[in-house]
């Protein structure tokens, strides 16, 4: 059976894609920020392949992390999933980082860059990013008065860019992203009108569904529909220019 490694699988989607790929038998990797998250974790832990712990926020705990999954073995799917929403400041990591930026953008790039390739990636965006497109040239808001909308959608859009990258430079490997909508989750909040299930249901289907629709590579996707991503997205110029911007700011090269 397939193994899978989810990020932030603690609550919300990533918890629910996790007890999805459980049942159906699968291996799961599970991740919690901290060792006292890992707790709430006891009911799925003794059926997973392992749970792996690790701050997203932290250059260094990343790279850990991604050291762990590698010592579980090579993975045949990888969902992106954990994330941050709307920080009320800046919040500077360990690394000088904004938080939004390091969680969103600069954690998913770190281990894609160092777990060993898997078949697929999954990297988990949203429908806000189309309201992220601009320029590069402040993408860690060093410069910038904090907006905290803003800086959501332009990890978001960072994150899907970062999906289509790969599935045109790693033509061996299936790389989407997926908008799960405004769904009821912790960071969705209890108002939200959006199908959860489809929302992590569309993940696990992108990691392990044979179906044709699902055996693709560079797609957005909504409830298993595909769907068109801002045009930053799509661009081979803005896609190279971000991946040197991130490969800077993390000290690592992707390719």
């Amino acid at each position: 059976m397939p193994r899978i490694f989810i990020t932030g699988s603690t609550d919300g989607l990533g918890r629910a894609a996790a007890s999805v790929l459980l049942g159906d038998g699968h291996d799961v990797v599970l991740h919690a920020r901290t060792l006292e998250r890992a707790a709430v974790l006891s009911d799925l832990a003794p059926d997973a392949a392992g749970v792996v712990i690790g701050d997203l926020a932290s250059a260094a705990q990343t790279r850990e992390l991604a050291d762990q999954v590698n010592r579980i073995g090579r993975m045949d799917a990888v969902i992106h999933n954990a994330g941050v929403f709307l920080e009320p400041s800046r919040a500077t990591t360990a690394d000088g980082h904004a938080k939004t930026l390091a969680v969103n953008t600069l954690a998913p790039y770190l281990l894609t860059a160092l777990i060993d390739r898997p078949d697929r990636l999954i990297y988990l965006s949203s429908g806000l990013h189309h309201a992220g497109a601009g320029s590069l040239r402040d993408i860690d808001w060093t410069g910038r008065q904090w907006n905290a909308q803003r800086a959501y959608a332009e990890s978001k859009l960072y994150i899907i860019t970062l999906a289509l990258t790969l599935a045109r430079a790693w033509p061996d490997v299936l790389s989407n992203a997926v908008d799960p909508g405004w769904v009821p989750t912790k960071m969705g909040g209890a108002a939200a009108t959006d199908d959860l299930e489809m929302g992590y249901r569309t993940q696990t289907w992108l990691a392990v569904s044979n179906d044709a629709a699902a055996t693709v590579s560079g797609g957005y996707w909504y409830h298993r529909q595909r769907q068109e991503p801002a045009a930053e997205a799509r661009d081979p110029a803005f896609q190279d220019q971000l991946m040197d911007r991130l490969a800077v700011l993390t000290g690592v090269e992707l390719f």
